[in-house]
């Protein structure tokens, strides 16, 4: 016990004629800068991915492309959500208002971005939202994702393409812009495909433009399609510059086309418009052709 006791005494003492080396004051946290905050990954806009679209978008997923090389979508904006879905404890759901806000924003970005209407191009838009871990960590950001398709009209397949979309309809000659359609129909006479085709060679359907039907139900019975189609032939008669009269359906038909149910339920109330002149074989665009370029077909 007296020899214990002696090497404890001896270290205090040891200890206590230690100093400090210059510069050094002894205490050991005043000199460290404080640690900050964490925070979450946000992405970046006008930039270009590699991955698929995905409505949730993770920090693994993320994998930005120099956008001349080959990818899949490309980020218009990022923005981010506010009151009531900022403070709610899980992403806004599919259908939900907070979703249908972020949607109207990424619709009109897309727009400015692409220089034009973005539907009258061969577009799909989509809102990328953070995973739910990465919602209760803080993150409140949405993407606004345009990817290229290969048609709007025949459910298209996704485009790896080169370049960024960035003004590719502010002119004429991008090859993304709605045109003329080989129209063909089944067996019990309804459209069964419209693939694309030359307004140089035969068609017999053509694009004329963007129809707001508003506070209209998603059509699903004859006389809900009649009320789109009657919008569409409005811009029939503008494109074709013919008389928006009684003797119109006589000239045209019409192929009336909204988009999914699913973006029908955030507010997207647009329906692309065409032309569609039933058994004609055309060579050339009837825009601006007059009542002699679009005559009447029958009664």
């Amino acid at each position: 016990m007296r020899f214990r006791g002696w090497v404890v005494g001896a270290l205090v003492v040891t200890l206590a004629g230690c100093g400090n080396p210059g510069g050094v004051d002894g205490n050991l946290t005043d000199g460290w800068a404080a640690i900050p905050a964490p925070t979450g990954f946000t992405p970046v806009a006008e930039t270009c991915h590699l991955g698929n679209y995905s409505a949730t978008g993770t920090r693994a997923a993320y994998e930005e492309v120099d956008c001349d090389l080959k990818h899949r979508t490309e980020t218009v904006f990022v923005g981010e959500y506010q009151d009531p879905a900022a403070v709610a404890d899980t992403p806004p759901a599919e259908g939900s208002a907070g979703a249908g806000a972020a949607y109207r924003v990424c619709d009109q970005k897309t727009t400015a971005y692409v220089g034009a209407q973005w539907r009258t191009g061969r577009f799909w838009i989509g809102v990328t939202h953070p995973s739910p871990a990465a919602w209760t960590g803080g993150a409140r950001w949405f993407r606004c994702e345009v990817l290229e398709i290969s048609s709007v009209e025949d459910d298209g397949g996704l485009v790896m393409r080169l370049g960024t979309v960035r003004d590719a309809l502010k002119a004429a000659g991008s090859g993304l812009e709605l045109g003329c359609y080989a129209i063909q129909l089944d067996s019990a006479g309804a459209i069964s495909t419209m693939p694309a085709a030359s307004c140089g060679a035969r068609h017999n359907g053509e694009f004329v433009g963007v129809w707001d039907a508003k506070s209209l139900v998603y059509p699903k019975t004859d006389k809900q399609w009649a009320a789109f189609h009657t919008g569409c032939r409005k811009l029939v008669a503008a494109y074709a510059k013919v008389p928006d009269d009684a003797d119109l359906q006589f000239r045209s038909g019409v192929v009336s086309l909204p988009g999914g149910e699913d973006v029908w339920a955030l507010g997207d109330h647009q329906v692309r418009c065409y032309a569609w002149l039933d058994g004609a074989e055309l060579t050339a665009s009837i825009r601006g052709v007059g009542v002699k370029g679009l005559p009447v077909q029958f009664k």
